[in-house]
């Protein structure tokens, strides 16, 4: 697994040849149990440096399309998954905890529900007030930039760009952390103002 900008962040990738983009997985090493995010599988190679830090606890699923590998680990780490609570009545794999909006998922991870996309209910996380983790809605198929989903994609594109603004408004976002693309590693909160811009001036205009 790579190391991001926290000595206790890590993450590890799959390259999509249909998007040209990387699929990311994030990994939050803590003392009281490791925090994974929409994990992938893993290698042999990550799989032996995640039992080195300590294997996992909990694995949170931002959107049901990212349940990727989440089942498998649960089951060689005995970690808890937990999920969307706006898919709560059509997820497809066993889920020992909902997380709605403002939940605390441990201490220092807070969930936020965006809606719009093309899930219901799907989740962002906030650590410690200065990263931010998104699952699809917000991404980066170019380096230094967000993005919005496609538009075919979404279900209400107003209420994703309400959910975008909500984002710009955590004034003290430092890294984006994206499921897809490029991660931004400074000045999130500028880069989300950005793409707030950019998607209400196209949505004004239209």
């Amino acid at each position: 697994m790579k190391l991001l900008h926290r000595p206790d962040l890590f993450c590890w990738s799959e390259f999509n040849t249909e998007r040209n983009i990387d699929f990311h997985s994030i990994a939050w090493i803590r003392p009281e149990g490791n925090v994974l995010v929409d994990p992938l599988p893993l290698s042999e190679h990550n799989w032996t440096h995640l039992q080195s830090l300590g294997g996992a606890e909990w694995i949170v699923v931002t959107n049901s399309d990212h349940i990727r590998a989440s089942l498998e680990i649960a089951e060689k780490t005995g970690a808890q998954i937990a999920a969307p609570g706006g898919e709560k009545d059509t997820f497809p794999i066993p889920v020992q905890r909902w997380l709605v909006d403002s939940d605390v998922v441990v201490p220092g991870l807070d969930s936020i529900a965006l809606h719009g996309s093309k899930t219901p209910g799907e989740l962002a996380l906030v650590l410690e007030e200065t990263t931010l983790i998104t699952g699809d809605l917000v991404r980066a198929h170019q380096a230094g930039s967000l993005m919005l989903l496609p538009d075919g994609k979404l279900i209400d594109k107003s209420q994703a760009i309400a959910s975008v603004r909500r984002l710009a408004q955590l004034s003290k976002i430092e890294a984006v952390l994206v499921g897809d693309g490029w991660q931004i590693f400074h000045d999130g909160h500028i880069r989300l103002q950005e793409l707030l811009d950019i998607a209400s001036l196209i949505i004004t205009t239209k």
